[in-house]
């Protein structure tokens, strides 16, 4: 077995209306970041996992996104995926 890091990106689809972005984007205008124009608010995830090979740990990341991390319905996700340090 060989252990990875993953680092997952999650992201609103860009149809899907993001408060928490109107809120961040109100804030930066009102301290004087008047050259904000859009912003969008995600989550990021860092995981440790072990599988076999590269492509079984992708599998197991998009199992883990689609299942859990992520809302499919309304959410996008992408992953890095290098192999650890052995330490």
């Amino acid at each position: 077995m060989t252990r990875y890091q993953a680092r997952i990106y999650v992201t609103l689809r860009p149809s899907v209306l993001d408060p928490a972005g109107v809120a961040v984007r109100s804030g930066l205008q009102q301290l004087g970041y008047t050259g904000v124009e859009d912003v969008r608010v995600g989550k990021y995830v860092e995981l440790s996992l072990e599988a076999a090979n590269e492509t079984e740990a992708r599998t197991q990341l998009d199992g883990m996104c689609d299942r859990l991390l992520a809302n499919p319905v309304i959410e996008n996700y992408r992953f890095e995926i290098t192999e650890a340090a052995i330490v």
